[in-house]
C-alpha cells in the first residue's frame, strides 16, 4: 500500500495543495534533473549526437510502459493542441459528417475541430452535460453512445473531464465508434498518471496527454501514442530529426523523404531538450515505482469520507463511482457562489480551482488527511 510521498516533494509547510489538476508540484528528483540538464547545456562541447536520441527514447520506453503501448507507438510533442493539430491534419470530413465531443470540454481539444468541421462543412457534435444529479456520469456516458450515427468521422474526448473528474468508459465509447468508422481520439491529461490506462485494451487511434499535470513534469513536453489508423500519417511540421538516417551528422545534407520509424514522425522540432526530457524521465520513473492503481488507492483513501463530511450542507458530490479519486468537482445548486467559496479556501491556504460549474478538488500523493479536513471546514465556514 502506498503511503504519503510528500517528503518527495517541496510543498511549503501549512499549504494544502489539492490542485495537481491545474500542475503538479514538482518532486525533488525531478528538479535536480532539470538543474544537472541546465549544467550540461552549460558545457556544449560535452553533448554528442547521441544525446539527441537516446534520452527520448529513454523517455518513449517508459511512457509506452505506463500505458501499455509499443515505444514505437510513442511521439514527443510540447501540448495537447500540437497533439489535436496532428490529427486533424490527417482527418478529413465528408459534407455532412460530425465530430462528437462531450460538453465543456477543454478548449485544446475543440477548436482544432471547430475548424476541421468549417472548412470540411461538418458538424461539431456537443453532448451537453445532463442535469442528473444523482447519475451524472451514466447519464452522460449513455449520452455521448447515442450521439454516436453512420455520419460521425471522429469522437474526441477526454478519459476524466477535466472540470470535475467524471469518467468516461472509453472502452464501450471507442467500441461504438470502431462500429460506425469513426477515429476515436482520447485526452489524457487529467488521468494519465493518476488513473489507470491501457492503450491495447481502449484501442484509441490516438492518445494525447500532456506531461506537466498528473505525469509530475515540467511544461511544454507530454506524448501523443498512435494506433495503426495514423501511424503512416503526415507530421505538421518538417524537421531533420524526423527523417530517417538523421543519427548520422555528416549525412544531414543528403536529404531523405523517408521518416523515422513509427511515431516518431511526430515528433516536436527540438524534441531533444536536454532540460525537460531528463525531467520528465526522472518523474516516469517514479510514477512507474509507486504504481498507478496505488496512487489511485491513495487518493481514494484520502477523499472516502468527503461525502459524509459534506452532508447536511448545500455542497453537492457526484457518486463516487461515477467519478474519479484524483480529480472531482463539489458544486452548489447555485453556482454563482463558487467565487467566494474559492476566495475562502485561498485565504486559509487551501488552494482548489473553479473549473466551470464545479470547485475542482485534485489530490495526489502529497497530500494527507489532514488536507481534507482542512478542505471540509474551509467549505462549511465559507458558505455557512
Amino acid at each position: 500500500m502506498l503511503t504519503n510521498q510528500a517528503h518527495l516533494f517541496s510543498l511549503p509547510e501549512g499549504m494544502h495543495y489539492l490542485n495537481c489538476a491545474y500542475m503538479s508540484p514538482l518532486m525533488k528528483s525531478v528538479e535536480a534533473a532539470g538543474i544537472e540538464g541546465v549544467r550540461a547545456k552549460s558545457v556544449p562541447a560535452r553533448i554528442t549526437s547521441g544525446d539527441f536520441f537516446a534520452p527520448g527514447e529513454s523517455l518513449r520506453l517508459r511512457m509506452g510502459q505506463l500505458v501499455n503501448a509499443e515505444p514505437d507507438r510513442v511521439a514527443l510533442i510540447p501540448a495537447v493542441s500540437y497533439g489535436v493539430a496532428i490529427i486533424t491534419n490527417n482527418v478529413r470530413l465528408r459534407q455532412g459528417q460530425n465530430v462528437v465531443t462531450p460538453g465543456e470540454e477543454f478548449p485544446s481539444n475543440i477548436y482544432g475541430w471547430q475548424e476541421r468541421c468549417r472548412q470540411d462543412g461538418g458538424e461539431l457534435r456537443i453532448v451537453p452535460r445532463p442535469h442528473d444529479t444523482q447519475h451524472p456520469g451514466q447519464r452522460w456516458n449513455d449520452a455521448v453512445v447515442d450521439a454516436i450515427d453512420s455520419n460521425t468521422a471522429v469522437v474526441s474526448l477526454t478519459a476524466v473531464h477535466w472540470t470535475d473528474g467524471t469518467w468516461f468508459d472509453l472502452e464501450r465509447i471507442g467500441a461504438r465508434a470502431r462500429q460506425v468508422g469513426a477515429a476515436f481520439i482520447v485526452d489524457g491529461t487529467q488521468s494519465v498518471g493518476a488513473y489507470p490506462f491501457d492503450f491495447k485494451a481502449v484501442q484509441p487511434d490516438a492518445l494525447i496527454c500532456a506531461g506537466y499535470k498528473w505525469l509530475l513534469g515540467p511544461y511544454s513536453l507530454g506524448f501523443i501514442v498512435v494506433g495503426d489508423r495514423f501511424m503512416e500519417g503526415t507530421p505538421i511540421e518538417m524537421n531533420w530529426i524526423n527523417r530517417e538516417g538523421s543519427e548520422d551528422f555528416s549525412q544531414l545534407i543528403n536529404y531523405r523523404d523517408g521518416y523515422q520509424p513509427g511515431a516518431r514522425r511526430y515528433d516536436v522540432g527540438e524534441r531533444s531538450n536536454p532540460i525537460q526530457i531528463p525531467m520528465l524521465d526522472a518523474a516516469l520513473r517514479q510514477i512507474l515505482d509507486w504504481g498507478v492503481t496505488n496512487i489511485q488507492g491513495y487518493c481514494a483513501g484520502l477523499e472516502a469520507h468527503l461525502g459524509e463530511a459534506l452532508a447536511g450542507t448545500d455542497f453537492l458530490l457526484a457518486p463516487q463511482a461515477e467519478r474519479t479519486s484524483h480529480l472531482f468537482g463539489i458544486r452548489l445548486p447555485d453556482p454563482h457562489g463558487l467565487p467566494r467559496v474559492l476566495q475562502a479556501l485561498q485565504e486559509r491556504e487551501i488552494y482548489v480551482s473553479l473549473r466551470g460549474t464545479s470547485v475542482r478538488v485534485s489530490p495526489n500523493v502529497y497530500n494527507t488527511p489532514e488536507d481534507m479536513h482542512a478542505l471540509v471546514e474551509a467549505l462549511k465556514a465559507a458558505h455557512a
